[in-house]
């Protein structure tokens, strides 16, 4: 399939009217799917990756990400920072999840949702798979921290992936759900966070990364 990245943020893409560039411009975006829709038929799928469209407010997203789909997307990721955002800052999982929720109420998105943005443990795997609804996930910075991220266990292979919530308990004995601020800040260090027992040392994930470039001849730098 093809894969339109209109989430780029850098200047060189930017610059050439490609990238997040085609936030600003949804009669462009929309062509280029309809032009590649329509030129390598319905046996490939195209998708798209965007960025939020507003800090706060689902409704630019969700327009934009609805006539994606109207042109002839397959399948649309979006990554949880707004055009100018740099990676330091953190994705804004609030607005992510407000976004997907609205998009799961239309009947004419009948496509797979993504979403991408700051997932650096299975814990935030899990809580943001619960909290929006969403298909899938995509990661990128945090699979180079640490490829072990991967790694499903026995109890999560049982239970399947974004169950139960992160919280405390009020006054009656039930579960309160922590506002999603708090979560991203400070609940990493559990069972499936930065000290879960499935997390390889990073000495031996780069072991074995070596290891692998030696096996198949490829330079490590180049792999």
């Amino acid at each position: 399939g093809l894969d339109v990245n209109m989430g780029c943020p850098k200047k060189f893409s930017v610059s050439g009217g490609m990238g997040s560039a085609l936030l600003g411009d949804m009669n462009r975006a929309c062509d280029i799917i309809k032009t590649l829709r329509r030129n390598i038929g319905c046996n490939k799928p195209v998708s798209a990756k965007i960025r939020l469209l507003d800090e706060e407010n689902p409704k630019p997203t969700v327009d934009f990400v609805r006539n994606l789909v109207k042109a002839g997307a397959n399948a649309i990721a979006i990554h949880g920072r707004i055009r100018g955002d740099e990676s330091h800052i953190m994705a804004r999982w609030e607005t992510l999840i407000n976004v997907v929720k609205e998009l799961k109420m239309y009947d004419d998105v009948n496509v797979p949702i993504i979403i991408n943005g700051d997932l650096y443990t299975r814990e935030d795997i899990r809580e943001m798979k619960r909290r929006t609804g969403c298909d899938g996930i995509m990661l990128a910075r945090p699979a180079l921290y640490n490829i072990s991220l991967f790694n499903r266990g026995k109890e999560e292979e049982k239970e399947g992936d974004g169950v139960g919530k992160a919280g405390g308990s009020n006054n009656d004995g039930e579960e309160e759900e922590v506002p999603i601020s708090q979560f991203q800040q400070t609940n990493h260090s559990g069972h499936y966070g930065y000290k879960s027992p499935l997390l390889h040392s990073r000495t031996s994930i780069v072991q074995e990364y070596i290891a692998h470039c030696v096996r198949y001849r490829t330079h490590s730098k180049n792999a």
